[in-house]
């Protein structure tokens, strides 16, 4: 079992946006939609090994590894720097107590993201909206096209919950749909259909955009 829970300033700080460098960049919340592999930050199983066994080092680089991810989700959910940091914080504190629990039934990162995940569903009330849901009735979507990358993210933004944590796991974070009905305890049915829905509500939001503008 680790060794009792220290302050995650032990590893580095939690990524901040403060005035002189911060430890991402400063259009974090603006960034792409791009998906990036999770496969691409595959642990080391000694370095988890002696993590689980209680080597402060070791989980060290587990944070030092993963942190920019888990701050990544935590902000493109709640939109707010020192939130984020604090859901970040939360994320890695519980995954101090719980590291000797993973026995490799999932992807480590899938595990990882299911914790925040957690933080984050504790953190945000789900709307009226999201707890009836809504059905749409119309094919796929392609995002692929060429979009003002500050109208997506506002659009991102202004989805339900639900369909915001699924749209940046997939299309963001580039999660699989069963890697994602692991993390959110869900069926993989239902994070596609949420994943399609969550397009639809952008492109209609997208869509709406130049007649936004052109009222000004």
């Amino acid at each position: 079992m680790p060794e009792s829970p220290m302050s995650l300033q032990d590893h580095g700080p939690v990524p901040t946006a403060g005035p002189e460098q911060p430890a991402f960049p400063a259009a974090a919340a603006t960034a792409p939609v791009v998906a990036t592999a999770p496969a691409a930050n595959a642990l080391d199983p000694e370095v988890l090994a002696r993590a689980q066994a209680g080597d402060h080092k070791a989980f060290g680089q587990i944070y030092a590894q993963n942190k920019r991810r888990i701050y990544s989700l935590c902000l493109r959910m709640v939109g707010n720097v020192a939130a984020a940091e604090d859901l970040t914080q939360e994320a890695f504190l519980q995954l101090h107590r719980k590291i000797a629990t993973f026995r490799g039934d999932s992807a480590f990162s899938t595990w990882l993201h299911r914790l925040a995940v957690i933080s984050l569903d504790e953190a945000m009330e789900p709307t009226q909206e999201e707890r009836v849901g809504r059905s749409f009735g119309s094919p796929d979507l392609n995002l692929s096209g060429t979009i003002d990358r500050l109208a997506l993210q506002r659009a991102i933004d202004e989805l339900p919950q639900g369909y915001r944590l699924i749209f940046v796991l997939h299309d963001v974070e580039g999660f699989e749909h069963n890697q994602i009905a692991e993390m959110l305890e869900c069926s993989i049915g239902n994070s596609k259909s949420q994943l399609h829905k969550a397009r639809l509500r952008l492109r209609d939001a997208l869509r709406k955009l130049p007649q936004q503008e052109a009222r000004r």
